[in-house]
């Protein structure tokens, strides 16, 4: 029987999982499923409303293999293979391993790691959404898909490199995304860094994140867009706090094309009354800059959450949310797909498991 990519890809995982358990090496298969319902305006040009099983709710849904290997003398090596699953067609989302894929050392030093993977700046500010990056609804990676107003940060490099270490209260976090262009080192370079500090009941975090276009020839430079968070949460008794601002900046490489600023400002509140049950509020807006007067959407978006335990594994939510924009321009809840009105409201209810 002829098998197809992924499936001989998956039987070679299953038996270096089988042989490494053999050797005595912590191998783990996990995964995260979240599905859901959602209903939402302005999802056409003609401002019809639509109702949809989505797949995401509260997390992106995920599979994959992740070990360890203890090498003695404190090191260890590991490893993590990562995909995305779209639950509402069974699809593959991307890449078979599109969302990690990489091998690496961990000591008393911290841990290097050397393929595909999340950035530092992806590893520390998602501990400062309230939302957790929530496909519905959180604009932490990238504000809304509505025209020109994705204004995020990078969440994933290929060719990377990335160190982590914990060193006291202190957190450190850097890492390099190789270009790998024969015009130059620093055409599609990516770089990053971030630091954070735990302070009794509260974190305090700062970012840097800078990635560089190619060298247009007709000018001599690139695009180069840099990106920085500053962030704090802070958790008392039931309560749990957020407020972040994050500053974008692109420099346009070509003749004539206008550079993009934007700052984005986000913050929450989470109360946990009880084991099982948990109230989340957010509201994340977008100043847009460098745009002519009366043309900036400036958005804004509300968001509400409850999220309820059945087991340690398994939770029921219901997240709604309303997206504002100023000047009657287009926005939208998603960060994946577009609003069609000035406005947009939404409601979702799913179901999370993890394995």
């Amino acid at each position: 029987m002829k098998k197809s990519p992924i499936s001989l890809a998956i039987l070679a995982l299953a038996a270096a999982v089988g042989g490494a358990a053999q050797a005595q090496s912590n191998v783990q298969v996990y995964g995260l499923l979240d599905v859901g319902v959602e209903n939402a305006n302005n999802t056409s040009a003609n401002g019809g409303s639509m109702t949809r099983v989505i797949s995401g709710g509260m997390n992106t849904s995920r599979w994959g293999f992740r070990g360890t290997e203890d090498l003695g003398g404190g090191l260890k090596a590991v490893f993590n293979l990562e995909g995305g699953i779209l639950m509402d067609t069974g699809a593959q989302d991307g890449a078979l391993f599109k969302r990690q894929a990489y091998v690496g050392l961990e000591g008393a030093f911290g841990r290097v790691v050397i393929g595909r993977s999340f950035t530092s700046v992806y590893d520390t500010v998602i501990s400062y959404d309230p939302m957790g990056f929530a496909p519905y609804y959180s604009w932490a990676t990238s504000g809304p898909a509505t025209g020109p107003s994705k204004y995020g940060f990078t969440t994933a490099y290929d060719n990377l490199i990335k160190y982590a270490g914990s060193f006291g209260d202190f957190r450190f976090g850097a890492n390099y995304s190789a270009g790998e262009q024969t015009t130059g080192v620093a055409d599609s370079a990516k770089m990053g860094a971030t630091v954070a500090y735990k302070i009794g009941g509260a974190n305090l975090m700062a970012t840097y994140e800078r990635n560089n276009g190619n060298t247009v020839v007709a000018t001599g430079n690139r695009d180069e867009n840099t990106v920085w968070h500053v962030g704090a949460n802070y958790e008392t008794g039931p309560l749990k706090f957020w407020a972040v601002l994050r500053d974008y900046n692109l420099t346009a490489g070509r003749a004539a094309t206008p550079d993009v600023e934007a700052t984005t400002t986000w913050g929450g509140v989470a109360f946990k009354p009880n084991e099982v049950t948990t109230l989340t509020a957010a509201v994340y807006h977008i100043n847009v800059k460098n745009v002519a007067a009366g043309r900036d959407a400036d958005p804004t978006m509300y968001v509400l959450r409850y999220r309820y335990a059945l087991s340690k594994r398994t939770d029921l939510h219901v997240s709604g949310a309303y997206a504002k924009a100023k000047n009657g321009q287009l926005t939208g809840l998603s960060r994946d797909d577009a609003g069609f009105g000035n406005s947009q409201r939404g409601i979702t209810a799913g179901m999370q498991h993890r394995f």
